[in-house]
């Protein structure tokens, strides 16, 4: 009998394209994620799901 519910949503590293800073951030993001140095929008939540406008370097489980 499983007690807890398996999440589909996952952990993504990604890299920003203006000062290549790797960091993570969560799939289904709920505000914008900007880039820890330079302040660039990686990114922005829509339907559930976030829109990454970074490149995407490995998903995390």
């Amino acid at each position: 009998m499983k007690l807890l519910k398996e999440t589909k949503s996952k952990f993504i590293k990604i890299r920003c394209p203006k000062c290549k800073n790797e960091q993570i951030m969560f799939g289904k993001a709920s505000t914008k994620v900007k880039c820890l140095i330079c302040g660039k929008i990686l990114a922005e939540p829509q339907a559930g799901k976030a829109k990454v406008k970074a490149r995407v370097l490995e998903v995390l489980e």
